[in-house]
Protein backbone atom coordinates (compact mmCIF):
# COMPACT_ATOMS: atom_id res chain seq x y z
CA UNK A 1 0.00 0.00 0.00
CA UNK A 2 1.39 3.39 -1.02
CA UNK A 3 0.78 6.32 1.22
CA UNK A 4 0.99 9.84 -0.10
CA UNK A 5 1.44 13.03 1.90
CA UNK A 6 -2.23 13.75 1.29
CA UNK A 7 -3.14 10.39 2.87
CA UNK A 8 -1.15 11.33 5.95
CA UNK A 9 -2.79 14.75 6.12
CA UNK A 10 -6.26 13.31 5.71
CA UNK A 11 -5.77 10.38 8.08
CA UNK A 12 -8.37 10.48 10.77
CA UNK A 13 -8.36 8.37 13.84
CA UNK A 14 -11.53 7.21 15.51
CA UNK A 15 -12.07 8.67 18.81
CA UNK A 16 -12.91 6.50 21.78
CA UNK A 17 -13.63 7.12 25.27
CA UNK A 18 -10.07 8.06 26.05
CA UNK A 19 -9.02 9.44 22.68
CA UNK A 20 -7.91 7.82 19.46
CA UNK A 21 -7.96 4.11 18.86
CA UNK A 22 -4.53 3.00 20.02
CA UNK A 23 -4.40 0.06 17.65
CA UNK A 24 -5.28 2.21 14.66
CA UNK A 25 -2.70 4.81 15.62
CA UNK A 26 -0.05 2.11 16.19
CA UNK A 27 -0.89 0.47 12.85
CA UNK A 28 -0.66 3.85 11.13
CA UNK A 29 2.62 4.62 12.85
CA UNK A 30 4.00 1.23 11.88
CA UNK A 31 2.99 1.85 8.30
CA UNK A 32 4.53 5.31 8.43
CA UNK A 33 7.68 3.93 10.01
CA UNK A 34 7.95 1.21 7.37
CA UNK A 35 7.29 3.74 4.63
CA UNK A 36 9.75 6.18 6.15
CA UNK A 37 12.36 3.43 6.44
CA UNK A 38 11.87 2.39 2.82
CA UNK A 39 12.02 6.06 1.79
CA UNK A 40 15.22 6.53 3.77
CA UNK A 41 16.81 3.45 2.26
CA UNK A 42 15.59 4.57 -1.21
CA UNK A 43 16.99 8.03 -0.49
CA UNK A 44 20.33 6.51 0.59
CA UNK A 45 20.38 4.27 -2.47
CA UNK A 46 19.54 7.21 -4.73
CA UNK A 47 22.24 9.36 -3.11
CA UNK A 48 24.76 6.58 -3.71
CA UNK A 49 23.52 6.28 -7.29
CA UNK A 50 23.83 10.06 -7.73
CA UNK A 51 27.37 9.97 -6.32
CA UNK A 52 28.24 7.05 -8.60
CA UNK A 53 26.74 8.86 -11.59
CA UNK A 54 28.58 12.05 -10.65
CA UNK A 55 31.85 10.13 -10.48
CA UNK A 56 31.01 8.41 -13.75
CA UNK A 57 30.14 11.79 -15.30
CA UNK A 58 33.43 13.19 -13.99
CA UNK A 59 35.22 10.23 -15.56
CA UNK A 60 33.42 10.90 -18.84
CA UNK A 61 34.34 14.57 -18.69
CA UNK A 62 37.97 13.66 -18.03
CA UNK A 63 37.89 11.20 -20.92
CA UNK A 64 36.25 13.84 -23.07
CA UNK A 65 39.07 16.26 -22.20
CA UNK A 66 41.60 13.54 -22.99
CA UNK A 67 39.88 12.90 -26.31
CA UNK A 68 39.84 16.62 -27.06
CA UNK A 69 43.57 16.85 -26.32
CA UNK A 70 44.19 13.74 -28.39
CA UNK A 71 42.13 15.20 -31.25
CA UNK A 72 44.06 18.47 -31.07
CA UNK A 73 47.34 16.58 -31.04
CA UNK A 74 46.14 14.45 -33.94
CA UNK A 75 45.18 17.57 -35.86
CA UNK A 76 48.61 19.07 -35.16
CA UNK A 77 50.31 15.87 -36.28
CA UNK A 78 48.08 15.78 -39.36
CA UNK A 79 48.97 19.38 -40.19
CA UNK A 80 52.66 18.60 -39.73
CA UNK A 81 52.28 15.57 -41.98
CA UNK A 82 50.54 17.73 -44.59
CA UNK A 83 53.32 20.31 -44.36
CA UNK A 84 55.96 17.60 -44.62
CA UNK A 85 54.13 16.11 -47.61
CA UNK A 86 53.96 19.55 -49.26
CA UNK A 87 57.65 20.15 -48.62
CA UNK A 88 58.48 16.68 -49.89
CA UNK A 89 56.36 17.26 -53.00
CA UNK A 90 58.03 20.63 -53.56
CA UNK A 91 61.41 18.97 -53.17
CA UNK A 92 60.48 16.25 -55.65
CA UNK A 93 59.22 18.87 -58.10
CA UNK A 94 62.39 20.93 -57.65
CA UNK A 95 64.56 17.86 -58.21
CA UNK A 96 62.49 16.97 -61.27
CA UNK A 97 62.90 20.51 -62.59
CA UNK A 98 66.68 20.36 -62.04
CA UNK A 99 66.83 16.96 -63.74
CA UNK A 100 64.68 18.22 -66.61
CA UNK A 101 66.90 21.29 -66.93
CA UNK A 102 70.01 19.07 -67.05
CA UNK A 103 68.40 16.82 -69.67
CA UNK A 104 67.35 19.86 -71.68
CA UNK A 105 70.87 21.33 -71.46
CA UNK A 106 72.40 18.03 -72.57
CA UNK A 107 69.91 17.84 -75.43
CA UNK A 108 70.69 21.42 -76.45
CA UNK A 109 74.43 20.72 -76.23
CA UNK A 110 73.94 17.57 -78.29
CA UNK A 111 71.87 19.52 -80.81
CA UNK A 112 74.55 22.20 -81.02
CA UNK A 113 77.19 19.46 -81.48
CA UNK A 114 75.10 17.85 -84.21
CA UNK A 115 74.73 21.23 -85.95
CA UNK A 116 78.49 21.67 -85.75
CA UNK A 117 79.00 18.14 -87.10
CA UNK A 118 76.56 18.81 -89.93
CA UNK A 119 78.31 22.08 -90.75
CA UNK A 120 81.68 20.29 -90.69
CA UNK A 121 80.34 17.51 -92.91
CA UNK A 122 78.95 20.07 -95.36
CA UNK A 123 82.31 21.82 -95.42
CA UNK A 124 84.08 18.51 -95.97
CA UNK A 125 81.58 17.61 -98.71
CA UNK A 126 82.20 20.92 -100.46
CA UNK A 127 85.94 20.41 -100.10
CA UNK A 128 85.67 16.87 -101.51
CA UNK A 129 83.43 18.14 -104.35
CA UNK A 130 86.01 20.83 -105.14
CA UNK A 131 88.78 18.21 -105.06
CA UNK A 132 86.76 15.82 -107.25
CA UNK A 133 85.97 18.65 -109.72
CA UNK A 134 89.60 19.55 -109.75
CA UNK A 135 90.58 15.91 -110.41
CA UNK A 136 87.86 15.61 -113.10
CA UNK A 137 88.95 18.87 -114.71
CA UNK A 138 92.59 17.77 -114.66
CA UNK A 139 91.63 14.42 -116.13
CA UNK A 140 89.46 16.20 -118.71
CA UNK A 141 92.42 18.43 -119.56
CA UNK A 142 94.67 15.41 -119.75
CA UNK A 143 92.13 13.73 -122.03
CA UNK A 144 91.99 16.86 -124.15
CA UNK A 145 95.74 17.02 -124.24
CA UNK A 146 95.83 13.33 -125.06
CA UNK A 147 93.27 13.86 -127.86
CA UNK A 148 95.18 16.84 -129.10
CA UNK A 149 98.41 14.87 -129.01
CA UNK A 150 96.72 11.99 -130.79
CA UNK A 151 95.33 14.36 -133.41
CA UNK A 152 98.73 15.99 -133.81
CA UNK A 153 100.39 12.58 -134.17
CA UNK A 154 97.77 11.52 -136.63
CA UNK A 155 98.41 14.67 -138.60
CA UNK A 156 102.12 14.12 -138.37
CA UNK A 157 101.66 10.48 -139.29
CA UNK A 158 99.46 11.59 -142.16
CA UNK A 159 102.10 14.13 -143.22
CA UNK A 160 104.78 11.54 -142.88
CA UNK A 161 102.86 9.12 -144.98
CA UNK A 162 102.39 11.80 -147.52
CA UNK A 163 105.97 12.73 -147.31
CA UNK A 164 107.08 9.14 -147.67
CA UNK A 165 104.79 8.65 -150.54
CA UNK A 166 106.06 11.74 -152.16
CA UNK A 167 109.52 10.73 -151.73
Amino acid sequence: MKITPLDIQQQQFKTRFRGFDVREVDTFLEQMADLFESLQSENTRLRKEIKRLQLEGQGYREREESFKRAMLNSQKVLEQMKQNARKSAELVVAEAEVTAEKILNRAQNRLAQLHEDITELKRQRMQIEVQIRSVIESHAKLLEIGKEDARIREEEDGKLKLFRQSE
